[in-house]
């Protein structure tokens, strides 16, 4: 059954700030996006999908993190590992994994982790054995489906691959406890003797990706932009209502009401100034996004610099405003805005944990080398 999104926003709204306090696996809201039909966005119509634009899939992964950033990104890595299949994938791969997602209403989560190099992949006699672990592997929890990477011999590139979560020597750990985005369930994942079939691996080491299998990295970077964004517009939307139904102005106000004082109206309006700006370059990359990913193989190392610039110029400003707007919430709610049960905190705490993921630092870097001189992006896996 399909769910209007109106309807499932307004249900994640309302236990938010309870499921916030309480972490875990958010297993019946995960059902809930997928009986509204969301797992399907990104998937081919030929499978039964879809096919959405990236720039329609951004809106609506915004539009739930506003409400709920950790099912937010849930959601939004279920489709990265759709794309990862697609980009990745050859033809019989695809169809036979994405039918399948179909079929079945399955769930995709993240091993792709590049920094944690503990999972080895061992040849045998018709494919592959993997022993070791994965950490931050998003959406893992209830999904029928990973993609990740690993290690095999002294290749200097990793081997991707997809295996079902569902094998008896996957094991995942119960190890995510953040101050935020708590229900990611971005948990380390044990590999015991775990099998993949030549057929399940979507690049072998030796195979030098091309611009096209870069791409990823652009789709995933960007994931995040609408992240931090969503929690900004969140956050926007909550003080707002605060300001209108339970704000008072402050003593040596004129104003009779919060919502007419001079220097709230202020701080609500650089707020928005930090918001559009970012949607603004959210929107503009993911139009990139679109283009780039309707290239396919042909898709250039320019082109496709283009497009990580844009995503990088995007991931800067909601970096920023998603920090500044959870910050100001409490300048225009005032003190009466922390109190716990209003759960306000979610928004800040959510959005600094998830802002460490890669150092802005080396975003800004990159683009200041490509406008002093001219330098692409390297296509390396965080750019």
């Amino acid at each position: 059954m399909d769910i209007p999104l109106d309807d499932i926003l307004a249900r994640l709204h309302a236990t938010a700030v309870e499921r916030d306090a309480r972490g875990g696996h958010a297993a019946a809201e995960k059902a809930l996006l997928r009986d509204a039909g969301l797992l399907r966005l990104s998937i081919p119509r030929a499978f039964g999908g879809e096919e959405r634009s990236w720039q329609e899939i951004y809106a609506i992964v915004r539009r739930v993190a506003a409400v709920d950033s950790a099912l937010g990104h849930v959601l939004a890595f279920h489709h990265l590992q759709v794309a990862t299949v697609l980009i990745y994938g050859d033809a019989e791969q695809a169809e036979r994994l994405l039918s399948h997602t179909i079929a079945h209403q399955c769930w995709w989560g993240n091993g792709m982790n590049p920094r944690d190099r503990r999972l080895a992949a061992q040849r045998t006699g018709d494919g592959l054995l993997l022993n070791g672990i994965k950490s931050f592997c998003s959406g893992t929890v209830g999904s029928h489906f990973m993609t990740l990477s690993a290690v095999l011999g002294d290749a200097p590139r990793p081997l991707l691959a997809v295996v079902s979560t569902a094998h008896p020597g996957v094991r995942i750990q119960d190890d995510w406890a953040p101050i935020g985005q708590r229900q990611t369930d971005s948990n380390s994942v044990v590999f015991e003797q775990v099998p993949v079939a030549e057929g399940n691996v979507l690049l072998w080491p030796e195979r030098e990706p091309t611009p096209f299998h870069t791409l990823r990295n652009c789709l995933a970077q960007l994931v995040l932009s609408n992240l931090y964004l969503g929690i900004a517009e969140g956050a926007l939307a909550e003080a707002r209502h605060y300001a209108h139904t339970q704000a008072q102005p402050w003593l040596a106000s004129d104003a009779a009401h919060a919502v007419d004082d001079l220097f709230t109206q202020n701080r609500f309006g650089e707020m928005h100034v930090h918001i559009a700006g970012a949607r603004a370059l959210a929107e503009r990359a993911a139009e990139l996004v679109d283009r780039a990913f309707s290239r396919g193989q042909a898709l250039t190392a320019a082109e496709r610099a283009d497009v990580a610039v844009a995503v990088a110029e995007s991931k800067i400003l909601a970096h920023r405003a998603g920090l500044f707007v959870s910050q100001e919430l409490f300048d225009v709610t005032g003190a009466r805005g922390t109190k716990a049960s209003l759960g306000f905190d979610r928004f800040w705490r959510n959005v600094r944990t998830h802002t460490l993921h890669d150092p802005i630092d080396y975003k800004l870097n990159m683009l200041g080398r490509w406008t002093l001189k001219g330098d692409l992006p390297n296509p390396q896996l965080y750019a």
